[in-house]
């Protein structure tokens, strides 16, 4: 949901907490009368009367009986014999993230910190409650991994709010483009383009992409995928691209899948690449379960070099992804912030990916 699509009370609730957020409006400032604001942006006493109300059960207004509505201080935290980051991942026990978890919580334990892990399940709801719940525990900082960062993010009252009380935080793999805070991530759009140049080099001119598309990192890869065909001069395929939701991943890319392997020969695809190792290992098995052999018919690319990139019987041509180094350097870079050795502000950290090609690539049979 983008800012327009929201009720009138939240988007004026949004362009408050800017106010406090920017300065405009400092702790123990009066704010503007309820009259004021309806007419400023156009909107019923109603409207505003539910947002200060919201605002001030959250503890950013307080009433003064006779003399109007006054901006709160951020609430001191109480201190903690042990301080304690919070770390919001997408997932915490699947696939890459068991590894990016360690490495923060590695460095975290020589510093004398404690983690406390929250999981959105790659739902924006709970991405809200998770923010919410770790604001209530008196943390030091936060690692952060964006909810579907392609979608856009109707929590931002809630980034609003960590600033407000002066919680910094980081952001893993991505960020939300409207907040300014650092950003560990791979160059994606890079990582894409490589998969497609591995497998052009390689004499293939029929290949198809799979990415998901509800994060930016998906996006990004078919970016890159799509610009390699277009630096190197090669036609791409109809249907090449087989895009998909976190909803959709168990059923349209095997279904793309098999639609594109049953076409004759001379014009099935030649080889895939893929959004991610998971979704290469359920394509091989697809292409495997109707007869079509990897590598011999059909070369397969993977991205993130997972465990699961050398589980299979054909070890799997993928890209890398630092995982544990990017924990470790997250929580470094939120260390530096608590501290104020970055001045509040620190640059991004962006990982190159390299191609490392095993069994699942060869040479296209001329």
């Amino acid at each position: 949901m983008n800012r327009k699509e929201l009720p009138k009370y939240k988007q004026l609730k949004e362009e408050i907490l800017s106010w406090f957020h920017t300065g405009h409006l400092k702790p123990d400032d009066l704010m503007p009368s309820e009259n004021e604001i309806a007419a400023q942006f156009g909107l019923s006493r109603q409207t505003v009367r539910q947002t200060l109300g919201e605002l001030e059960k959250e503890g950013l207004l307080y009433r003064k009986q006779g003399k109007g509505t006054f901006v709160s201080a951020p609430k001191a935290r109480p201190v903690r014999d042990t301080p304690m980051i919070g770390m919001v991942t997408t997932y915490i026990s699947d696939y890459i993230f068991p590894h990016i978890v360690r490495g923060a919580e590695a460095v975290l334990r020589e510093r004398g910190y404690g983690l406390l892990l929250s999981s959105t399940d790659n739902d924006k709801e709970k991405e809200k409650e998770g923010l919410r719940s770790m604001l209530g525990h008196s943390l030091s900082g936060l690692i952060i991994e964006p909810t579907k960062s392609a979608q856009g993010n109707p929590n931002l009252n809630e980034y609003m709010t960590l600033q407000y009380h002066g919680v910094p935080f980081v952001m893993i793999n991505e960020r939300y483009p409207e907040l300014d805070c650092p950003c560990l991530k791979v160059d994606d759009e890079e990582g894409g383009f490589l998969a497609a140049e591995h497998l052009i080099k390689l004499g293939h001119r029929r290949i198809a992409g799979f990415f998901k598309t509800d994060d930016l990192q998906g996006a990004n890869r078919m970016k890159g995928f799509i610009r390699a065909h277009r630096h190197y001069e090669v036609p791409m395929i109809p249907d090449a691209v087989a895009y998909y939701s976190s909803e959709e991943k168990q059923t349209k890319p095997h279904a793309a899948a098999l639609a594109l392997l049953k076409a004759e020969q001379e014009e099935r695809p030649t080889a895939f690449v893929c959004y991610n190792d998971e979704l290469a290992l359920a394509l091989m098995g697809t292409a495997k379960a109707g007869g079509i052999r990897v590598p011999d018919d059909l070369s397969i690319v993977g991205f993130d070099d997972s465990t699961l990139a050398l589980a299979a019987d054909t070890k799997l041509t993928t890209l890398t992804h630092p995982k544990t180094a990017m924990g470790a350097q997250a929580a470094e870079l939120l260390l530096d912030l608590i501290a104020g050795k970055a001045g509040g502000t620190a640059a991004d950290i962006v990982y190159k990916p390299e191609l490392v090609a095993r069994e699942s690539t060869r040479a296209v049979n001329v």
